[in-house]
């Protein structure tokens, strides 16, 4: 039996590709349509290995998907496909809707069939699991408590409200047509192989080429972090033996703000590579017009995924944090192979 991943060259998705080829035995596919956050360099060091097979593809293809799905007998697919960044979404949501939600239906549809034709013992084991994001829930306000399971869905960009449709869909295919699914939703995570225009990477990036690490607004926005290999973690504890048609909230227990965020990687920098004339990186920062409808706090209560599964992260925001600005200091070739001038193009007119 094997496991099907999409989305599997992402930031996440190759994370948790690696972790498996490296902790299981079972195979795995690969799948990813290799648009500019999919990334094949991710996955490098699978090359070769026999146990790990890429296909370059569209959620969206059914007759691609079923074909997989069949070949090589899959016993369960996790979903990390989608279109991801906030920003990207406002200024182009058609993208979104077409990946997260027409590609998201796609995708059930493929897998529903292809489950239907199971026999009884294979279709019990079989599991989907949806991965989405805490941003569905909307925001929070600063002593508000924590997002659980049970909170509303109140999304507030077209890239959140595009997940909570995918959300939906995963939802309505267990209780419609009880297809075995289960459904993660994750606070902001941080680690290798993250594309540089989401925060800690790009302001990494730009202190070490002298360039303005850009805060939104006043800096305050709160978020929990996630170390990514702490994601990938509770993914494969909650794919082992997480309840058919449940959620789990996956988080970090570690609000920061975004200014304390990039003060804190600002300070390891300061340690690990100093600047030549002496000055400090928290120099830098400079700030920019905040973005439309910008939300507040997030924040994920993950006592479920701890009470049910036995789950908690390992790093702490400092430690994890630390491994994130090392591995970026230390894959300098990834990184200059990754920031294109498309890449700059797109850091140009969103942060000017």
């Amino acid at each position: 039996m094997t496991i099907l991943v999409t989305g599997a060259a992402g930031f996440i998705g190759s994370n948790f590709v690696l972790d498996w080829c490296d902790q299981l035995t079972e195979d795995l596919v690969s799948f990813d349509l290799l648009t500019y956050a999919g990334n094949l360099e991710n996955l490098s060091t699978l090359d070769g290995n026999p146990r790990h097979h890429f296909i370059r593809g569209n959620i969206g293809d059914r007759a691609l998907i079923s074909e997989l799905l069949k070949k090589y007998q899959v016993r369960a697919v996790v979903n990390f496909a989608a279109e991801s960044h906030v920003d990207r979404s406002i200024h182009g949501p058609a993208d979104f809707i077409e990946t997260n939600i027409v590609g998201t239906y796609n995708l059930l549809e493929s897998v529903r069939s292809y489950w239907n034709d199971l026999d009884e013992a294979t279709k019990k084991v079989f599991r989907f699991l949806h991965v989405s994001t805490d941003e569905v829930y909307g925001s929070l306000d600063d002593k508000a408590p924590a997002f659980t399971e049970n909170y509303p869905y109140e999304p507030n960009s077209p890239y959140s409200a595009t997940k909570a449709a995918s959300d939906h869909l995963v939802r309505a295919w267990f209780h419609t047509y009880g297809l075995p699914v289960l459904t993660t939703n994750c606070s902001n995570n941080y680690g290798p192989y993250h594309f540089p225009e989401k925060l800690i990477p790009l302001c990494i990036l730009n202190a070490l080429n002298g360039k303005p690490l850009p805060i939104y607004g006043d800096g305050q926005q709160i978020r929990d972090w996630l170390y990514v290999k702490d994601h990938c973690s509770a993914i494969r504890e909650v794919l082992k033996q997480g309840k058919i048609g449940d959620t789990y909230n996956v988080g970090g227990w570690n609000e920061r703000t975004n200014l304390e965020v990039v003060k804190a990687l600002c300070a390891i920098l300061d340690e690990l590579r100093p600047k030549a004339d002496g000055s400090k990186y928290e120099s830098q920062i400079t700030y920019v017009k905040d973005r439309p409808g910008h939300d507040r706090r997030y924040a994920i209560d993950a006592s479920k995924l701890e009470r049910e599964l036995g789950w908690r992260p390992q790093e702490t925001f400092e430690t994890g944090l630390r491994k994130t600005v090392l591995w970026y200091l230390e894959n300098e070739t990834w990184v200059n192979h990754v920031v294109s001038g498309e890449y700059q193009h797109w850091v140009q007119k969103q942060y000017s």
